[in-house]
């Protein structure tokens, strides 16, 4: 499939590059993509949950009446969980959410994720480029050129270039990512993927290994 290239006035260049249908036009996999979102949201989670157990409540120990003859359950001392202010019953510990994805189901996931932007038509590719300083209002410019500014975008570039990150940090329906670090909650999470000539060689690249 072929995509034109577009200039960051929104221009066409009148070039046009061929997607590897390998990585952009297989059929998705519904299944991977859920895996790898879920690995990737796991992953985000602190885990630092915590609920006193019993033996960690700070209260008397005396047992609160007797045994048997009271009318009601029993009961021991005041930490009990059956009581207001007591412990909790098998509640949340710390713990590591984060769990193992196979490399080639995680790859699947990518390639399916590019795949349904390609499908949805929120694929842009522009011809390479560099701000000079960080200035926020060069990105909103680029932004509203490629006629996107309604939508969340992601800027896929082909190594890290501190100038346009600063430049959309403040933008929150903005996003500069590195073409070997894109995710699939990334790419699904966004309304329209802006890749550069260069980044998309190097998406290839990786996910064609």
């Amino acid at each position: 499939m072929e995509v034109s290239v577009l200039n960051i006035k929104g221009e066409d260049t009148g070039r046009k590059v061929t997607l590897n249908d390998s990585v952009f036009g297989i059929e998705p996999n519904d299944h991977a993509i859920y895996l790898d979102v879920k690995q990737y949201l796991a992953a985000q989670r602190q885990g630092t949950a915590k609920s006193k157990e019993r033996s960690e409540i700070s209260g008397s120990t005396r047992k609160l009446g007797r045994q048997k003859g009271g009318g009601g359950a029993r009961r021991g001392d005041i930490n009990s969980p059956v009581l207001v202010g007591g412990a909790r019953v098998f509640g949340p510990k710390p713990r590591d959410y984060r769990f193992k994805l196979n490399k080639k189901v995680k790859a699947l996931a990518r390639r399916s994720a590019l795949s349904y932007k390609v499908q949805e038509g929120a694929l842009v590719v522009v011809e390479d480029f560099t701000l000079d300083t960080p200035r926020t209002k060069s990105f909103i410019e680029i932004v509203n050129n490629l006629k996107i500014s309604d939508k969340k975008v992601l800027m896929v570039m082909p190594e890290a270039n501190k100038n346009v990150y600063l430049s959309a940090r403040n933008l929150p329906n903005a996003k500069v990512a590195i073409a070997s670090d894109i995710n699939t909650y990334g790419v699904l999470n966004a309304g329209v993927m802006v890749v550069t000539e260069n980044a998309l060689q190097n998406i290839e690249t990786v996910l064609t290994k």
